[in-house]
């Protein structure tokens, strides 16, 4: 792999110390060092991804960090967002990072930016940097860096977590070899709003968020020093609940470019590209005993506990990401994929149209189902 960033100036004495442990590690050395101490990174996110990012890059000694962030830190953040304290809260996130990096290391330079990323700003907050680590937490600022890192040619290296469940990957339109991959080859359009509940809906594992934080630093490290495969053209999928990572291969595909002006903002709600079908007009094909319909409960198995709807066969996301549950599905058959209220279930059926399975979301899920009672 080509490294991203060339070698900065000497390591001085107390650099190398920091860092010799690196220095041992064959493809990083020396050389990878200086990269490292060369190297600009934005965070986009100081959260619960953003949190252990910061402090494993600042340790790793990267020269740059830019902070994006325009929250505060709340009581609620301190169970995941392990960079921020019980006396910051109140403070903003970007501010409680850069002390944290400062006493971890003074002469890692940390660029503040307190501010939301919009369509009019993105391009030009990230222009600066040599890659971005999107940490974030809603779909349509994850758009807006991917489109923007597009068509700057930045690799972006994201996560994200939800309940037990975490996705990896590396995206960069651009890559010295290969064909480009970018967040909409993996989710080609963005779920309408209140379509995939947030963690403060849903939950999530804070130990979780650590560990893929940690994988984010690891692909950082990996892009800036030209060491190991990135995780480019590959999605990791993280069910923390068993215990299991796999790898669910990610090709780039031939759609249209993003003009120029074009990102996902909070008012966009995207075209739905997957096929839906409302909770009526799911319960007559259900009344009917002749209909081949199948249907498929994405949700997790305490969450089907709780309330399910009669007949449909449990096969959580992270089995339909993986591949592990596609064997379970039928292929010859409408399968309809439904969650809590939609944003999984598209998802899933876009994975699974995409293995050829003719699959419909439920419209407004379970929730919707509920209604019709």
């Amino acid at each position: 792999m080509i490294p991203l960033v060339a070698p900065g100036p000497p390591l001085t004495p107390e650099q190398t110390a920091r860092a010799s442990r690196h220095l041992l590690l064959p493809g990083i050395g020396v050389d990878g060092q200086r990269r490292l101490r060369a190297a600009r990174v934005c965070v986009v996110g100081a959260g619960g991804l953003g949190a252990p990012v910061l402090q494993y890059l600042a340790a790793a000694g990267v020269g740059t960090l830019g902070v994006v962030d325009d929250d505060v830190v709340d009581l609620t953040n301190l169970q995941r967002q392990v960079i921020h304290g019980t006396p910051d809260v109140g403070r903003l996130k970007v501010d409680s990072a850069a002390d944290v990096i400062a006493a971890l290391d003074p002469t890692v330079r940390v660029e503040t930016i307190p501010v939301r990323l919009t369509s009019e700003n993105a391009a030009e907050i990230l222009a600066g940097f040599d890659l971005v680590v999107d940490g974030t937490d809603n779909f349509p600022t994850r758009y807006l860096v991917s489109d923007a890192c597009e068509r700057l040619g930045l690799p972006v290296v994201w996560g994200s977590v939800l309940r037990f469940d975490a996705q990896v990957s590396v995206f960069w339109s651009r890559p010295p070899a290969g064909p480009g991959v970018t967040l909409r080859d993996l989710f080609p359009t963005a779920p309408a709003p209140d379509e995939v509940p947030s963690c403060a809906e849903a939950g999530v594992v804070g130990a979780l968020c650590g560990q893929v934080g940690s994988v984010l630093a690891t692909e950082v490290v990996k892009l800036v020093t030209g060491v190991g495969e990135p995780l480019l053209g590959r999605l990791l999928v993280i069910d923390a609940l068993r215990a299991r990572w796999s790898e669910v291969p990610l090709a780039g595909s031939s759609r249209r470019p993003v003009p120029d002006d074009a990102a996902v903002t909070d008012a966009d709600v995207p075209e739905d590209r997957v096929p839906t079908i409302s909770a009526a007009a799911l319960a007559l094909r259900l009344a009917d005993p002749s209909d081949p319909l199948v249907l498929v409960d994405v949700r997790e198995p305490a969450e089907a506990a709780q309330t399910s709807i009669p007949g449909a066969r449990l096969v959580p996301l992270g089995r339909v990401m993986d591949g592990s549950g596609l064997a379970d599905i039928p292929r010859d058959r409408e399968v309809v994929v439904h969650c809590a209220v939609g944003g999984r279930s598209q998802v899933a059926a876009e994975v699974l149209r995409a293995a050829g399975i003719p699959a419909t979301n439920l419209e407004g899920g379970i929730q919707a189902w509920l209604a019709l009672t």
